[in-house]
């Protein structure tokens, strides 16, 4: 009996073994997936190590005494030290903390060195600012910055350097180092915090572009074809260089980075007679590229000499923008002509020398070589002639043997210029009359400063370094490089630029408008804004008094569009005599009934915006090519004045030769109703601005598909306003709003230590950062952040000194 129940034992056990594959895959299974919860681990563990320390202590070898780093509640650093020396090595070590692989790419691309981690893909691009020379300039500029200033930049770049060698003791290098392939770090250095400010007044220089655009239109359209399209119609005919060798434009410098053609900004300065408070009220908001890092980071300093709070580009010590417990300040882009073309006459056997005066001189040359990663390093030759760097050349298209003509360009911020010393001198300065004596060495970017004081005072300077044109005309168009009568060698008086104080109005507000009246004695620019957003500001402000803080953050998120209200009037007038369809009338009709607002919920800003873009498609997509296309900036100022000289009476061959006025009204108007119907559908009434313009705050390794989840973990969010309004939301032509108030500041006087702020995406540059991008749906919504320079609460990290 034992024996058969053994029998049916091991039967049963037979049958139950499993069979060797399936017993081998699910061995196999389990250990891949034991290997992919280790790596995850592993990468998480990874990615988390790089997260900055805030709370704790760290002892840093190059602090004299301990210093104290607060982070709020929204992640705003307050640096308390004993010392100038302490304060700024914190602020370095704190800031690479927080946007160390963002600080790397910014001296990179400003320095044109991107190849090295980037590949081939950037090599134009490192060719141009390599020619360009920012840190050239940078490295020129030095030696007028003053023991003090000096001592900042190296207190700043040591304490970088504290955190870079931290970074590779540990082997926490950011994610991103690790996704470009990049385990190292040179060290910082105070020529890395001078060229990223060069960088920035590259950003809001202009304007060449605009200079070789109307050099085209010169050569290529009849002389009143060329005029009408000109930012302000020249008073004598420009002949003086359209007789010589044309240098082609597209085989070099179309392909040269272009500056945002809306880059500026908003600001506004109340004086106490029209706040609630009884006194001023500042507010500031400069439009630049909307990024994954912000360009901005914010910081508190506190010393025995400072205690400034505001934003600084990351790389770079102190505070350009914001308030001391005396002051605030704000700026928005002056605009000026700072960047003048001249067209060079090469000598016929030597490539390096151009006439000058009947005279070759020999030009300077630089030899760069640029490394490519996966690729060969490339030799640049850049050559500086007595204007500046020649730029026709360097993508290498040209063969500098077989043309004798090239542009070269002259550019104020290409001089040694020592803002940094400005910058630190501001931070402490406590009225205006410090203050304005600090911006004695602001000169690159001209920018419009308003400021406000707790005495009370209100004031305005358009401040840098302007050229001093004997002719305002000679703006327009590149100049003649042979003739020294055309140098631009003398600037205007810095006690003679426009300056307000106290204005009887009560208010000063700038918008990257037309500042000053003709009556003027000097030029200072042929491009500027269109007046709308100006005239909003100028409009409430205007007409309110009992003002307060909560009152500018409405204003600085005001979304009224006074293009669509000067415009739609006209559009309805041309329009109803014209044979609509169905849905045209519909559409019309739906304008007709619009309070102008570019509310992200309406209809009618999508119309708008469309059939704005389609007439200037209209105007020029047939005549003008693609690549010259894109050096047309300030064309939607164009396009106004064309209108409004065809509304006087006056002729605009731009439209006589596409029809004239009303047909190109008609058919951008159908071509417009009919690409909405065709991406939104056929019921208007659920058309929504918002549908297309939505904002994007973009990481630049974020157009690799699988790591956009990671570094833009937010979809695009519907956003009102648009270029035209207070609240700047410009956008591309998928309609991604790329470009905007990066910043967003307001402050009463009379609670000088509690100011409010808006950095968008966020203050932190790691992603795992709860820090990273909480404040996009804010800078939607126009929900501030205040910031209290007294708080006393918070994650706290102590700087021991060792």
């Amino acid at each position: 009996m034992e024996t058969v129940r053994e029998e049916h034992i091991e039967k049963s056990v037979h049958k139950k073994k499993m069979k060797p594959w399936i017993k081998w895959t699910l061995i196999s299974l389990s250990a891949l997936f034991i290997i992919a919860i280790s790596l995850f681990i592993y990468v998480n563990a990874y990615v988390n190590r790089s997260l900055p320390q805030i709370e704790g202590e760290q002892i840093l070898g190059g602090l004299n005494e301990d210093v104290t780093v607060l982070r709020d509640e929204d992640g705003v650093a307050h640096i308390s030290a004993q010392s100038n020396d302490d304060l700024f090595y914190a602020q370095g070590y704190i800031t690479a903390q927080d946007r160390l692989f963002q600080m790397e790419m910014s001296r990179r691309q400003a320095s044109g060195r991107l190849s090295e981690v980037a590949g081939e893909t950037a090599l134009t691009q490192d060719k141009y600012f390599r020619t360009l020379g920012l840190r050239r300039a940078a490295e020129a500029s030095l030696e007028l910055y003053d023991d003090e200033a000096q001592q900042a930049l190296e207190a700043y770049a040591n304490g970088v350097n504290e955190y870079i060698r931290e970074v590779e003791k540990e082997n926490k290098w950011p994610v991103e180092f690790k996704l470009m392939g990049m385990d190292s770090m040179e060290e910082w250095t105070i020529i890395d915090s001078l060229t990223i400010g060069k960088y920035m007044a590259y950003d809001l220089g202009g304007h060449w572009e605009r200079q070789a655009f109307n050099y085209y239109l010169i050569h290529h359209f009849s002389e009143e074809e060329a005029y009408e399209l000109f930012p302000t119609y020249p008073q004598n005919a420009l002949t003086n260089i359209s007789d010589e060798e044309y240098v082609d434009l597209s085989k070099s410098m179309a392909q040269a980075p272009k500056t945002h053609e809306f880059n500026g900004s908003n600001n506004w300065v109340v004086s106490g007679d029209k706040t609630e408070s009884g006194m001023p009220i500042l507010a500031n908001d400069p439009h630049l590229g909307l990024q994954t890092p912000s360009i901005w980071y914010q910081v508190h300093l506190k010393s025995g000499e400072y205690d400034v709070s505001g934003v600084i580009f990351a790389g770079v010590p102190g505070v350009i923008l914001g308030h001391n417990q005396d002051i605030a300040w704000g700026v928005t882009n002056v605009g000026p002509d700072v960047q003048q073309l001249y067209l060079e006459k090469r000598h016929d056997e030597n490539p390096h020398q151009f006439l000058y005066d009947e005279e070759w001189v020999e030009a300077d040359v630089i030899n760069e070589v640029i490394h490519v990663k996966d690729g060969e390093s490339v030799d640049l030759e850049v050559v500086e002639t007595v204007h500046g760097p020649i730029i026709s050349e360097f993508t290498n298209g040209i063969d500098p043997e077989e043309t004798s003509t090239a542009f070269s360009v002259d550019w104020t911020a290409l001089d040694p210029t020592p803002e940094l010393s400005a910058i630190l001198s501001i931070n402490r300065a406590s009225n205006w009359d410090e203050f304005e004596q600090a911006l004695e060495d602001f000169h690159a970017p001209a920018q419009n400063f308003v400021f406000a004081s707790k005495d009370g005072t209100i004031a305005y300077k358009a401040n840098g370094k302007i050229p001093k044109y004997q002719d305002p005309d000679h703006a327009l168009l590149p100049l003649p490089g042979w003739e020294s009568e055309y140098d631009l060698n003398e600037h205007v008086p810095f006690n003679e630029l426009p300056t307000l104080i106290n204005p009887e109005k009560g208010f000063i507000a700038t918008a990257n408008n037309k500042v000053i009246s003709d009556q003027y004695p000097y030029h200072i620019s042929h491009m500027w804004a269109q007046p709308y957003r100006y005239t909003r500001i100028h409009q409430v402000l205007e007409k309110q008094d009992q003002l307060t803080v909560e009152d500018m953050m409405k204003l600085q998120m005001d979304q009224m569009n006074l293009q669509a209200e000067w415009l739609v009037p006209i559009m309805v007038d041309i329009l109803e005599n014209q044979d609509l369809s169905e849905d045209e009338k519909s559409a019309l009709s739906l304008l007709k009934d619009w309070d102008y607002n570019d509310d992200k919920n309406d209809p009618q800003p999508l119309i708008f915006h469309q059939f704005f873009d389609e007439v200037e498609e209209q105007l020029f997509s047939e005549h003008i090519p693609e690549d010259i296309y894109s050096m047309f900036s300030g064309k939607g100022q164009n396009v106004d004045q064309l209108i409004a000289n065809v509304l006087s009476g006056e002729t605009s061959l731009w439209f006589d030769k596409n029809g004239g006025l009303e047909k190109v009204f008609k058919d951008s108007f159908t071509i417009t109703v009919q690409n909405l119907k065709d991406e939104y559908g056929t019921d208007m009434n659920n058309w929504a601005w918002g549908d297309y313009h939505q904002v994007y705050f973009a990481h630049p390794l974020s157009n690799i598909s699988f790591l956009d989840r990671f570094f833009n973990k937010m979809d695009p969010v519907p956003v009102g306003g648009s270029h035209v309004t207070v609240m700047a939301a410009s956008f591309r032509d998928d309609g991604t709003v790329d470009h905007g108030a990066s910043w967003r500041f307001v402050i009463d006087m009379d609670s000088i230590d509690q100011p409010y702020h808006i950095v968008g995406p966020g203050q932190a540059g790691h992603y795992r950062s709860k820090w990273y991008d909480d404040q996009i749906i804010d800078w939607v919504e126009g929900n501030y952040h205040l910031t209290d320079t007294k708080v006393d609460s918070g994650s706290t990290l102590h700087l021991i000194a060792d």
